[in-house]
């Protein structure tokens, strides 16, 4: 059995569809956070799937740990303002948080 282009792309929609699933549903600011990492792996995936089926110059790697380290860096002040959150309000529940408004 040939792994081509097709078979990376289910993955990589499969990873985007649980992320998005996972975004939406959950109340829960860090299973939201990990959500998003789902759905930035699958851009990941796409990156380097296209750059290895269309002979790139490592263009999808460069990309991919170009993605990698926004992630890295988006996780950690998504997790100061989740330690914030619960420093003030003792709740992860995001749902409780939009009484920062007021």
């Amino acid at each position: 059995m040939i792994i081509g282009l097709t078979h990376y792309l289910v993955i990589a929609a499969i990873l985007f569809a649980l992320g998005l699933f996972c975004v939406v549903t959950r109340t829960n600011a860090v299973g939201i956070l990990m959500g998003v990492e789902l759905i930035l792996n699958a851009a990941n995936i796409n990156f380097v799937a296209f750059d290895h089926f269309q002979g790139g110059l490592l263009t999808g790697q460069v990309f991919a740990a170009f993605a990698i380290v926004l992630a890295a860096a988006e996780a950690a002040d998504a997790l100061a303002i989740v330690l914030g959150i619960y420093q003030n309000m003792k709740t992860i529940d995001v749902t409780q948080a939009d009484t920062l408004r007021d």
